[in-house]
């Protein structure tokens, strides 16, 4: 899949389709830091409490991804007008790949066969 491509969903799914899916690499247009998509919410699911301690606070109803930070042990919960595919081909360094990615191709990490935490 090109990273500009969206995600191809049916016509039943009952809101717009996130642009980003899990294995893409992006970078936040506010930090400037970049790394991978572990999965979406379709909006924000965060509590008010931390919505409100957010500096930014893109909208609540669109959709938002949890990412493992490049060159860090942090995962972000961010909104998608906050992201921007990441043009740099270098693969993410983070200690969570292995539990979620098999393997990066050059241009996304392709999912493993693990049960992701939380899931089962």
């Amino acid at each position: 899949m090109n990273p500009h491509d969206k995600i191809n969903v049916p016509d039943y799914f009952p809101v717009e389709v996130p642009r980003f899916a899990a294995g893409q690499v992006v970078r936040h247009k506010r930090y400037g830091y970049r790394g991978v998509v572990v999965d979406f919410d379709l909006s924000c699911r965060a509590n008010e409490q931390w919505y409100q301690g957010n500096q930014s606070q893109p909208e609540r109803e669109q959709p938002w991804y949890h990412v493992l930070v490049d060159g860090s042990e942090i995962a972000t919960y961010a909104a998608e007008s906050s992201l921007d595919v990441d043009e740099d081909s270098e693969a993410v360094t983070h200690t969570l790949i292995r539990h979620f990615f098999e393997v990066y191709d050059g241009q996304r990490y392709v999912r493993n066969d693990e049960p992701w935490p939380g899931w089962m």
